[in-house]
């Protein structure tokens, strides 16, 4: 079996991504593109890079203040200490990593990078292609190839990859959208729930 996790969201208790940019970036452009992304009027790419070139503040004031906020969800050392779980974030590696040392665990990490600029952050995406599934720059290609996949998520950058993978378990936004479209899926509140299954 291969371990896929979501970062914000899912092995957080709160989207750390969300913290930031309410806390450092512009709330009203933040409020108004996740309604634009939401209507099909933006892509995910244009969210994320609209978003973050409205952060402007250093990356070591934003780690600072994530290291205070950040929780990290029930179960999550539990499924780190028993799969070795690949983290697959559309996030970024610069405020994920800091939070995973915090807790002294080590993971492979597959996410964004950032470019911090006075001027606004910029994304530095690791996968700088559109997917062919579903024709924006998705998590998709990140999923380990091979059977007996399992992956587990909450929101809409999960969307596609969820859809690569054999076994889904999902809360929140990404809930909702597999049940909308008729694909099977195991909810979940706590990972705890997850390494329940899984055991």
């Amino acid at each position: 079996m291969q371990l896929v996790l979501d970062w914000d969201g899912t092995c957080t208790e709160v989207d750390a991504l969300h913290l930031v940019l309410e806390r450092f970036g512009d709330r009203g452009i933040y409020e108004r593109v996740e309604r634009e992304l939401l209507a099909g009027e933006i892509s995910y790419r244009e969210l994320m890079e609209t978003e973050f070139s409205t952060v402007r503040v250093p990356l070591d004031e934003v780690n600072a203040f994530l290291a205070l906020e950040v929780r990290l969800r029930s179960g999550f050392r539990a499924l780190a200490e028993r799969y070795r779980p690949l983290i697959l974030s559309g996030g970024f590696h610069e405020l994920i990593e800091p939070v995973l040392a915090r807790e002294g665990v080590a993971l492979e990490v597959r996410a964004n990078r950032l470019d911090v600029r006075p001027g606004g952050w910029r994304i530095r995406w690791r996968d700088d292609a559109t997917c062919p599934e579903c024709g924006d720059y998705c998590k998709r290609r990140g999923v380990p190839g091979g059977d007996d996949v399992v992956f587990v998520g909450d929101g809409y950058s999960d969307r596609c990859a969820a859809l690569a993978a054999d076994r889904v378990f999902a809360r929140d936004g990404l809930a909702t959208y597999m049940a909308e479209r008729g694909a099977v899926y195991e909810m979940f509140d706590s990972l705890d729930d997850v390494v329940h299954a899984l055991s």
